[in-house]
């Protein structure tokens, strides 16, 4: 875990900080479309565009801004969006395609999720983590 310590707080930090201006930017496309920044995905309802990108917003932010602060329920906040993430896109691979549709959107659906189940193991088991945001949240050496 000490290994992991030493550079995946930044790194959450600095992809979290990418997906706030990602879905900013999906957000500013979705509601002035003129803009036309090539984020929105023609298969998607626009309900479902706006939830995509308005997810994004949200967990970058509580990543950036809980991590800034200090804030304590960071990590639980965060893996609560892993989840909505997750639900997200299952439903735009399933029901829209995503990831180009078939057994290989699925294989990479089926990534994302371990990527999220893996980020959510560290961030409620890593000791940097329960140290940075001020509580032990269970972590073990």
């Amino acid at each position: 875990m000490d290994t992991l310590d030493k550079f995946l707080p930044k790194a959450l930090l600095a992809i979290s900080a990418a997906l706030l201006v990602w879905g900013i930017l999906g957000l500013l496309e979705y509601v002035f479309p003129p803009l036309a920044l090539g984020l929105q995905n023609e298969s998607f309802p626009p309900g479902l565009q706006f939830l995509h990108f308005l997810a994004l917003v949200l967990t970058g932010a509580i990543y950036v801004f809980g991590y800034l602060r200090r804030w304590p329920h960071t990590p639980h906040a965060t893996i609560t969006m892993y989840a909505v993430l997750a639900t997200l896109c299952f439903v735009e691979t399933i029901d829209f395609g995503a990831f180009g549709g078939g057994a290989a959107g699925i294989a990479i659906m089926l990534c994302e999720f371990a990527l999220y189940i893996g980020l959510s193991a560290y961030l409620i088991r890593s000791p940097a983590i329960g140290h940075r945001f001020g509580n032990r949240m269970g972590a073990s050496g």
